[in-house]
């Protein structure tokens, strides 16, 4: 059982940036697939960047290619998004996951996560 918790998130204006951290409860993090995800009132939720289980692999979605930067520490249990150059169209409601066994961080894009967290809100200004 793993348990995730993000924080990081408000408002901030166009141009901004914010950095997510999700930290997770257990002793078996290092082992697994980390992502982050984003919901945006009447829309689907979306994949927005993932991380393998050592870190050395990452994934994003294109929409955020080159702006957002995905990181974990198993030391501490936690993985981050830091999002710079932040839009308006980023506001959502973000959440990460975590999904066991031997997965890269692309595969976070198209498998559905074993646990999630309750999410943080992102609302970008214009």
């Amino acid at each position: 059982q793993v348990q995730l918790v993000e924080s990081g998130g408000g408002l901030v204006q166009a141009g901004g940036s914010l950095r997510l951290s999700c930290a997770a409860s257990g002793r078996t993090f290092s082992s697994y697939a980390m992502g982050w995800f984003r919901q945006a009132p009447g829309k689907e939720r979306e994949f927005v960047s993932g991380v393998s289980w050592s870190g050395g692999s990452t994934f994003y979605a294109n929409s955020v290619k080159g702006r957002f930067t995905i990181s974990r520490d198993n030391a501490k249990n936690t993985v981050y998004l830091q999002m710079n150059s932040l839009k308006p169209e980023d506001t959502a409601f973000y959440s990460c996951a975590a999904a066991r066994g031997p997965l890269t961080a692309q595969d976070m894009g198209v498998i559905t996560p074993d646990y999630w967290g309750q999410g943080t809100q992102v609302t970008v200004s214009s």
